[in-house]
Parts: C-alpha cells; structure tokens; sequence
C-alpha cells in the first residue's frame, strides 16, 4: 500500500542559505528507494483555515520504506538545514 510523506511549510523562510543547504542535498537522495513527487512547492488554495506557506508530497510504495527513507543517513544529515531554515510540520500518511 503507498505512502505518502507530507511537509508542511508553516512560515516563510528565514534563512534562505540553509533552506538552499536542503534542498542540494536532498537532489541526490533518491538511492535505491522508489520515491515519486506527487508535490514540490505547488501553488497553494486554502479551503479551510490558513494555507501553509508550502508543502511538499512524497510517494513510496510503503509506510516502511517511507520511514527508511526519512530515517536514512543522507536525509538525516540534511534534515537540521530544513529546520534551521523555518517551521515545520511533517508526518507520513498511508494510502488506499
């Protein structure tokens, strides 16, 4: 069953040189994990309450490889970037 890995940007970036850390070294995190964008910062519509700031969808054929996948060496290294940069809020969901 897929999962899916949500980040939710709460604030605008604060600080842009660590957000830019991030994002170069999540480009190359791929490996051998099966990861497909579904999100990457699209144009946001809030329906209900506030729109965060952005948000970012990312498929895997699991909630155990999308777990591998965040608890990995690489994306562990790069994760302090992502919060040094601005608020957070990230979870995994399962899919149908």
């Amino acid at each position: 069953m897929p999962a899916y890995i949500i980040v939710l940007r709460e604030e605008a970036i604060g600080d842009a040189e660590a957000f830019a850390a991030y994002q170069s070294k999540t480009r190359e995190l791929r490996g051998d994990f099966q990861i497909t964008p579904r999100v990457i910062y699209g144009k946001t519509e809030a329906l209900e309450g506030d729109a965060p700031d952005g948000i970012v969808v990312l498929e895997f054929p699991t909630m155990e490889q999308a777990r591998a996948w965040y608890d990995s060496p690489g994306y562990q290294e790069a994760l302090p970037h992502r919060l040094k940069a601005a608020r957070h809020r990230a979870f995994i969901v399962e899919g149908i």
